[in-house]
């Protein structure tokens, strides 16, 4: 792979099928039953990858072999040690062959075109970065108490094995707001990637031995829904971070329960963009666009409820039907390609269908719906830019998370009229305000119910910035230095100062 740094030139390097086993305690290893299935190219509908499908016995090895490298050194490594470790990852993350390797490996697993992946895959450096950081500045305090010459002080201690389990909408990306947190407080690493997606995981567990990074301290187990079950019941495990859908997730919890394992998830969401008269139309559309049908639409931040102050309704839908119509189809290696696949044959199946309810309960198919006529296969799972008009806050389009590209147009009248659209919902992930008045932005973001709202903006996230749901979109948090908390465990010290005896009977 050759290329500028600004555009590689990036082509598929496998003339037959990739072949991957799971990585477990610094090696890679079979299946104990030896099963095995295969990971599709979006683009074709065809298999690229075969891939050892991990079950209950091999996340038990996974598990051992954790909390071996936990109990082992890991948990007792000073803090510069484990950003040194950090940091040695995110300078092979961002060396320009990697960037290259991984965004290729993201491509045919998930269906994303080659300035997508490329963007995300130069991205991953910078969360190892933050979190080198976090882990030599995190520390805990000293508290004043009211007992004389008693000095009382907190220490944040890892928590132990952690099972991370991640979707196949960005597989690399989600794993590290994960993965690095995890590493810098201390713990060790299960993870179990999708097995819609799990290739990209597995390249970049060949990294880990080049950064330093030692064996059993990060493990790798794809498998289907058993082996993810096996690991959120695991009683080896000390803490589930979990992303992907609301009903997965409540499953990931009742199996945790058992054990009283921690527990974060950052789960689905129906996303509000509200666009109010003063907005700059062309940047509010181009935010829906970012926000509704970059990665086909397969966010949880999705922004598919497009409310729109019926005095400029028109005008938005005008423009944004155009911008769809717009959208290239094309070879995902070629830089000029906008949009790409959706990542598997039961997703593609799942948004023709909700599609054909929208039209079904009298919501306006204005353009899109189908497979673009432009799409690069016939064989791909492609579904054109879809816009929906005339569509009722009761129909499943407004209530239902579609994972795909497809946006519908509802009119409200007022301030108040949006807020409760907006929170008539579920999920509380995210939202998204286009306003240029500096009081309507504050009355916005202070009534809207989710965790992250955005304001003439969309899609904008930081390993520096807290990332999470209210409602059905989750617990816990992601990113920033407030996700340490879901990777440690808070233990507070009491020192006596003064030799002389006390009163047994007296708490001061």
């Amino acid at each position: 792979m050759t290329g500028t740094l600004e555009r590689p030139t990036l082509r598929n390097p496998y003339d037959g099928l990739a072949s991957y086993g799971l990585f477990i305690d610094g090696v890679w290893v079979d299946a104990r039953d030896g099963g095995t299935f295969h990971s599709v190219d979006p683009t074709t509908g065809r298999p690229w990858a075969e891939v050892a499908r991990g079950r209950a016995v091999d996340v038990d090895v996974a598990v051992a072999a954790a909390r071996r490298a936990f109990d082992g050194g890991w948990r007792r490594t000073g803090a510069a040690e484990r950003a040194a470790v950090l940091r040695r990852l995110g300078d092979v993350l961002a060396r320009p062959d990697v960037v290259e390797r991984l965004a290729v490996h993201e491509m045919l697993d998930t269906g994303k075109v080659v300035r997508e992946a490329v963007g995300l895959a130069r991205a991953f450096s910078s969360w190892c970065y933050y979190y080198a950081g976090v882990a030599e500045s995190h520390r805990g305090s000293t508290i004043p108490v009211p007992m004389r010459d008693t000095f009382t002080y907190s220490v944040p201690e890892p928590v132990g094995v952690v099972a991370a389990i991640t979707p196949w909408n960005s597989p690399i990306l989600l794993m590290l707001w994960k993965l690095c947190p995890a590493l810098a407080a201390g713990n060790t690493v299960v993870i179990k990637p999708s097995e819609v997606a799990p290739v990209s995981t597995l390249e970049f567990a060949t990294l880990l031995a080049e950064a330093g990074v030692p064996p059993g301290v990060v493990n790798v187990v794809p498998g289907g829904r058993d082996a993810g079950a096996a690991l959120a019941a695991h009683p080896g495990v000390d803490k589930v971070a979990f992303t992907g859908s609301t009903a997965t997730g409540r499953s990931v919890m009742h199996a945790a329960a058992d054990n009283l394992t921690r527990v974060s998830l950052e789960l689905g969401g129906k996303s509000p963009n509200i666009i109010f008269p003063d907005a700059d139309i062309d940047l509010a559309v181009n935010g829906v666009v970012s926000g509704c049908f970059a990665a086909g639409g397969q966010m949880c931040t999705a922004g598919s409820r497009v409310l729109v102050h019926r005095s400029v309704h028109d005008e938005v839908l005008d423009r944004l039907t155009a911008r769809a119509q717009a959208v290239r189809f094309g070879d995902p290696f070629d830089w000029e390609s906008e949009m790409g696949a959706l990542t598997w044959s039961r997703q593609y199946e799942s948004v023709l269908g909700r599609i054909r309810t929208a039209v079904a309960e009298g919501a306006r198919l204005v353009t899109g719906g189908d497979r673009p006529a432009t799409a690069p296969t016939s064989t791909g799972f492609h579904v054109a830019p879809t816009v929906f008009a005339d569509v009722r806050p009761t129909m499943e389009i407004a209530t239902e998370e579609i994972f795909g590209p497809v946006a519908g147009l509802m009119p409200f009248d007022s301030e108040d009229d949006a807020i409760a659209m907006a929170n008539d919902t579920p999920y509380g992930l995210a939202a998204a305000v286009w306003t240029t008045d500096l009081g309507r932005t504050r009355r916005m973001v202070d009534a809207l119910e989710a965790g992250t709202v955005w304001v003439n903006c969309y899609r904008r996230v930081s390993a520096a910035a807290p990332f999470g749901g209210w409602k059905d979109s989750g617990l816990g948090s992601e990113n920033g230095l407030e996700v340490m908390k879901e990777y440690t465990r808070s233990k507070v010290v009491w020192i006596d100062t003064n030799p002389d005896a006390r009163d047994a009977f007296r708490l001061a």
